[in-house]
C-alpha cells in the first residue's frame, strides 16, 4: 500500500483544458472529433501519396512526411488528455510526462525543419525546373526528411532527459493539458535559470533557422516569378506555393506566440488555447489545404474513390 501511495505521489497532476460544464463538454466532444478527422484525413493522404504514381515526387514524399509527422503529434497529446477527462482522473506518470515532452518535441521541431526542406523544394521547381530531377533527388530528399527527424529527435532527448532530471519536492501540478517543458521546469525546487536560458535559445535555433531557410527561399521564388512575362506562369507559380505558405504561416504563427514573448506577456490560460490551436487544430488543417488547393491530390482522391466504390458496381 506504501509502494502504491509512493508512487501515486511520484505522479503529476494534468489541469488540462476543460471542465465538465455543458460548453466544456460540447468543446471537449469537437476537439474529439476533430481529433478523428485529423487521423483519418492525414492518414487518407499518405495512402494517396503511396498508391498513386502521380505522386511519387519529392514534394509529395516530404508532404507524406508532414502528415506522419502530424499523426503522431494529435496522438501525443489527444489521447491522454480525453482518458484523463472521461475518466475523471489527472494524473500523468513521470515516464508518461517525459515521453510526451520528448515526442512533442521531436515532431515539433522534426516539422520546423521538414517545412524548411518542403520551401527549398518549391525554390528548385520554380527557379531551376529544368534541373529538379538532379537537384532534389531522391538521395538528398531522404537525408533532409531524415536530417529533420534526427534534429528534432535529438532536442526532444536533451530537454526531456534534463526536465526530468530536477528535483519536484512541491507542487506537482502542471497548468495545461498536457507535459510541456517550460511548464514543468516552473515547478521544479532547484535553480533552472541555466535551463530556461538553454531552453531559448534551443527554442531560437529551431524556429529561425528553418524559418530563415523558409523566408529565403520565398525571397528567391518572389524575384523569380516576378520576372516571369507570362501571368499564367505567374498565376501557376503561386498557386504551386500558397498551400505551404498557409501551413507555414499557421504553424509559425502559433509557436512563435508562445515561445518567443517575453514572460511578462504570458498568460496561461492564452497560451493552452493556442496550444491547442497548433497541437490539435493544425494538423487536421493541413490535408484540408493540401487537398482544396491541389490538383494532383483532388485527382489521386477521385481516382481512389472511383477505384474502391464504382468499380464494385
Amino acid at each position: 500500500m506504501e509502494d502504491l501511495n509512493d508512487t501515486t505521489e511520484m505522479n503529476f497532476i494534468l489541469l488540462g483544458l476543460f471542465n465538465h460544464t455543458q460548453t466544456h463538454v460540447f468543446l471537449f466532444s469537437m476537439v474529439l472529433m476533430i481529433f478523428l478527422i485529423s487521423l483519418l484525413g492525414n492518414a487518407l493522404m499518405i495512402m494517396l501519396i503511396h498508391e498513386d504514381p502521380q505522386l511519387h515526387t519529392p514534394m509529395y514524399f516530404l508532404l507524406s512526411q508532414l502528415s506522419l509527422m502530424d499523426m503522431m503529434l494529435v496522438s501525443t497529446i489527444v489521447p491522454k488528455m480525453a482518458t484523463n477527462y472521461l475518466m475523471g482522473t489527472r494524473t500523468i506518470s513521470p515516464a508518461g510526462c517525459g515521453t510526451q515532452i520528448f515526442l512533442f518535441l521531436t515532431l515539433g521541431g522534426g516539422e520546423c525543419f521538414l517545412l524548411a526542406a518542403m520551401a527549398y523544394d518549391r525554390y528548385v521547381a520554380i527557379c531551376h525546373p529544368l534541373r529538379y530531377p538532379i537537384l532534389m533527388n531522391q538521395k538528398l530528399c531522404f537525408h533532409m526528411t531524415a536530417g529533420s527527424w534526427l534534429l528534432g529527435g535529438v532536442d526532444g532527448l536533451m530537454q526531456a532527459g534534463t526536465t526530468l532530471s530536477f528535483p519536484y519536492c512541491h507542487s506537482r501540478e502542471i497548468n495545461h493539458f498536457f507535459c510541456e517543458a517550460p511548464s514543468l521546469v516552473r515547478l521544479a525546487c532547484a535553480d533552472t535559470t541555466f535551463f530556461e536560458f538553454f531552453m531559448y535559445v534551443c527554442c531560437i535555433l529551431m524556429l529561425l533557422i528553418p524559418l530563415s531557410l523558409i523566408l529565403a527561399s520565398y525571397s528567391l521564388i518572389l524575384a523569380a516569378v516576378l520576372r516571369m512575362k507570362s501571368i499564367a506562369a505567374q498565376k501557376k507559380a503561386f498557386a504551386t506555393c500558397s498551400s505551404h505558405l498557409a501551413v507555414v504561416g499557421l504553424f509559425y504563427g502559433a509557436i512563435i506566440f508562445i515561445y518567443m514573448r517575453p514572460k511578462s506577456y504570458h498568460s496561461v490560460a492564452r497560451d493552452k488555447v493556442v496550444s491547442a490551436f497548433y497541437t490539435i487544430f493544425t494538423p487536421v488543417l493541413n490535408p484540408l489545404i493540401y487537398s482544396v488547393r491541389n490538383k494532383d491530390v483532388k485527382g489521386a482522391l477521385r481516382k481512389w474513390l472511383e477505384k474502391r466504390f464504382l468499380g464494385h458496381l
